[in-house]
């Protein structure tokens, strides 16, 4: 990443550090530090700093609504990982696990709001069309969790509802962080629509990826221990594709596992991915991440901006791509 990017870091860095500092009381306070402090990726604000960037707009002006996007990203994945029961995120103990449930639930609710808090900061002449998006956004990101639980009594679910699934759980956060930056600069609709549907393919591609590296991914590297979606039958493109593609030998075997309540974990995990492996469905889901990718440059490329200006939005992309966390 070139040091203009490493900039757009820091400066996220530095004000997601002062998001409720030294508010009372520590226990509902302390689990949101301790959240926001974990090495991720920030993508999000970056998203909307390089959207601003884009068409010459000075992205301290647009830093609150990039807080804004981070602090209701990491509301959303102290709540997930309670509901998914998970032990680690980003290499770390989760909230519910170095705390309590009750903890994950209500420092995750205080985020939420210390999200609109930040919204609140856009300028009043923006704020109406800013605040829409941002709750619109927020309400589709609940609707995608919910039907990623409802799909977990499933075995039915098609690719088609997979993906609309992500799209709203995943996608529209990429989307709306890269709108609100553009809208902040004042760039024509057209741009922002653009950047809005760039940040819906490449978020599509992004949770394919996500998924693929949960099965596949190095655990050192990736930040949680693999096979979790395994583990707890999460309908993903993978275990999708398998249900639909299996031979009857396969299928029984699978829906064995699926059924299973009581398993050694590692030989579910070993069992399930050598399914996936006998079905090729590590390349097959690596083409549709291909697809993604190069559907969100083509609406990359749409943007009214010059080519110079395109191209570290084009480098981010690529690194997600090819990442191995």
């Amino acid at each position: 990443m070139n040091a203009k990017i490493s900039v757009f870091e820091q400066q996220i860095n530095e004000a997601v550090a002062k998001v409720s500092i030294n508010e009372q009381p520590v226990t509902l306070f302390e689990p949101i530090g301790y959240m926001l402090s974990l090495s991720g990726k920030r993508l999000r604000p970056l998203l909307t700093l390089m959207a601003a960037d884009l068409f010459d707009k000075d992205v301290t002006s647009v830093i609150d609504s990039a807080v804004a996007m981070e602090v209701f990203h990491n509301f959303t994945l102290m709540h997930d990982d309670l509901m998914d029961r998970a032990d680690m995120r980003r290499g770390n103990p989760v909230v519910h696990k170095k705390w309590c449930d009750n903890a994950a639930i209500l420092s995750g609710d205080a985020m939420l709001i210390e999200a609109y808090r930040q919204v609140e900061k856009v300028p009043a002449e923006k704020l109406p069309t800013v605040l829409r998006i941002f709750s619109d956004m927020a309400l589709d990101v609940c609707r995608g969790q919910q039907y990623d639980l409802d799909f977990e009594q499933r075995t039915d679910v098609t690719e088609t509802e997979y993906l609309e699934m992500i799209r709203l759980k995943t996608a529209v956060l990429f989307a709306c962080s890269l709108k609100t930056g553009a809208i902040l600069a004042d760039a024509p609709d057209a741009d922002a629509e653009s950047l809005y549907e760039y940040g819906i393919n490449l978020g599509l591609a992004f949770q394919l990826k996500d998924d693929l590296l949960d099965v596949y991914g190095n655990p050192e590297t990736f930040g949680k221990k693999i096979g979790g979606d395994i583990l707890c039958n999460k309908k993903t493109f993978l275990l999708i594709s398998a249900l639909k593609n299996a031979n009857p030998q396969q299928l029984e075997e699978l829906n064995g596992w699926l059924a299973k309540t009581d398993f050694d974990p590692e030989t579910k995990i070993k069992a399930v991915r050598a399914i996936y492996d006998e079905l090729n469905l590590k390349t097959i889901s690596e083409n549709l991440i291909e697809k993604y990718y190069l559907a969100s440059l083509d609406c990359l490329a749409a943007v009214g901006v010059p080519d110079e200006k395109r191209k570290e939005l084009i480098a981010l992309s690529e690194n997600l791509m090819y990442r191995e966390k």
